[in-house]
């Protein structure tokens, strides 16, 4: 055996008993601070001394994604803890050699009592029984794990506290080009979703507010371009009116709270505003919200102003519940083009779709008609490169124009 991949000693492996990252208590000999990766330049950037403190300073980071600091922190810790108990060195002394090791080591966590949960249980971190694993990683989940720690070696390299990235030399795939997308509502299916909203039965006045409701949300899923959470997660009084800077025209905006907590002001444009003036009215409000009225999006079926005189608002619906409301719509639409004598796969494409193929439906209408970087903007895309997807009307004439010059002719 290499002298690299010699195990630790048995004292070695006592030195750090598993513990969330945080209760890790490490001898100051791997503790990091004089982790032979370090860097020296005098330039660091964050207070951090040791490892650990290193690590808890680039999870900082991710304070307002509870989902990317889970997943942040898992990966980290569990790193650190092998770093120690496994190798006996500290974070900061791993070699390009010891993440190869760490990585088979996630596919097969070994000894299985000291790092791997009892079978079938999820234990609360401060169990005394937790440990760091469920079971041994799927190829996915050990790929997604390396991406994580690449970005937090490369955040430490460049907050000056380590030296260089161990994993930099990794083997690196050509990056492939972005994917056009498919998840989006062809002309002919969009219209088959619009036919069965409009024709949602209007009789009772259950059946008017399920109808207002659903017409409403589709609206707001088109027209906005909006997600599920941002439906849920902004309100009526989020629209405003200002002047435009060149004509003084008046115009209506909808400033969106969105993904990654990024601001947005999505045009409201006479369609989506003729759209809330209907669905306030059946809900019996005024045709226009006021300046931050704190009313949802979309309300309970049985909610009217009549039966609550006084400013009480409901809560926001839940995104399930918003969720359910699409998919039940496409289903419907689904069975009525079956109905129709239309084809089982597109009925089936219909069944599929979900909110975000209407997103996918609204960025593809607008990259046929306006400029990319109008609707990177409307969209709230961090980059043009992320709009492009949604140019499928370059490609088709483009296809339609190669096939009918370039031929073979045998």
């Amino acid at each position: 055996m290499r002298e690299s991949e010699k195990p630790p000693s048995t004292d070695a492996l006592a030195l750090a008993e598993l513990a969330p990252l945080g209760e890790i208590v490490v001898l100051d000999g791997l503790s990091g601070r004089d982790g032979t990766n370090r860097s020296h330049s005098g330039h660091q950037q964050i207070s951090a001394t040791t490892d650990q403190e290193a690590v808890l300073a680039w999870l900082a980071r991710f304070a307002d994604s509870a989902n990317t600091l889970a997943n942040s922190r898992r990966e980290a810790e569990r790193l650190l803890l092998w770093s120690i108990s496994e190798r006996a060195k500290p974070l900061s002394s791993l070699a390009h050699e010891d993440l190869l090791m760490y990585r088979r080591f996630l596919a097969n966590p070994l000894p299985a009592e000291r790092w791997v949960m009892p079978q079938g249980r999820r234990l609360p971190r401060r169990n005394p029984a937790w440990r760091p694993f469920a079971g041994p990683l799927s190829e996915a989940s050990i790929r997604q794990s390396m991406i994580v720690l690449n970005s937090m070696f490369t955040w430490l390299v460049e907050a000056g506290y380590l030296a260089g990235n161990p994993m930099a030399l990794s083997r690196r795939r050509r990056k492939a080009p972005p994917p056009r997308v498919t998840r989006f509502l062809e002309a002919d299916l969009w219209d088959a979703v619009r036919q069965t909203i409009t024709a949602l039965p209007q009789e009772s006045p259950r059946q008017r507010a399920v109808y207002s409701r659903a017409r409403w949300l589709f609206t707001l899923l088109f027209l906005g371009g909006l997600r599920i959470s941002e439906v849920v997660g902004n309100g009526m009084g989020d629209f405003f009116m200002r002047s435009d800077a060149k004509t003084g025209e008046q115009r209506w905006w909808l400033q969106v709270l969105g993904k990654g907590e990024k601001e947005r002001l999505v045009p409201a444009t006479t369609e989506l505003m003729v759209e809330l003036m209907a669905y306030r009215r059946s809900l019996e409000l005024s045709d226009l919200p006021p300046p931050d009225e704190p009313s949802p999006m979309l309300f309970p079926v049985a909610w009217l102003r009549s039966k609550h005189p006084t400013p009480a608002w409901p809560r926001p619906m839940t995104r399930s519940a918003v969720h359910g409301i699409v998919k039940e719509v496409f289903e419907l639409a689904a069975e009525r083009w079956l109905k129709d004598g239309r084809g089982e796969a597109q009925a089936e494409k219909l069944r599929s779709a979900s909110s975000h193929w209407l997103r996918h439906t609204a960025g593809s209408n607008l990259a046929n008609g306006i400029e990319l970087h109008h609707v990177r903007d409307t969209l709230g895309h961090a980059t043009i490169a992320t709009t492009s997807i949604y140019v499928h009307g370059e490609d088709d004439a483009r296809h339609a124009a190669v096939s009918s010059a370039h031929r073979i002719s045998w």
